[in-house]
């Protein structure tokens, strides 16, 4: 979900080894899901102010599973991230 390159610009950098093996092989916040090469081609390391789901169905899910790993591991988030992200879980129903 998170790709290593955007959590490391987000302040990964800083990490021990411990906690970026827990990062990359977290299971409760999993940070691989199955896609298309094209999507996977797509998405790159980007966050969702430079790449979004092509599903807008899809956006409250994405946004939601980003904004918790970004949380759960005090990754930094930009302004243009926040804005997109807002406008993103603005598509999940109550």
């Amino acid at each position: 979900m998170v790709p290593l390159a955007t959590a490391w610009r987000s302040g990964a950098d800083t990490w021990d080894d411990a906690r970026r093996s827990a990062f990359a092989n977290d299971l409760v916040r999993p940070q691989l899901l199955a896609v298309s090469a094209a999507t996977n081609r797509a998405k790159g390391d980007q966050g969702p102010d430079e790449w979004q789901p092509p599903a807008t169905t899809y956006w409250c899910t994405y946004a939601t599973a980003w904004t918790n790993v970004k949380s759960h591991y005090d990754l930094t988030v930009t302004a243009s991230e926040k804005d997109k992200l807002t406008t993103m879980l603005g598509t999940c129903t109550s």
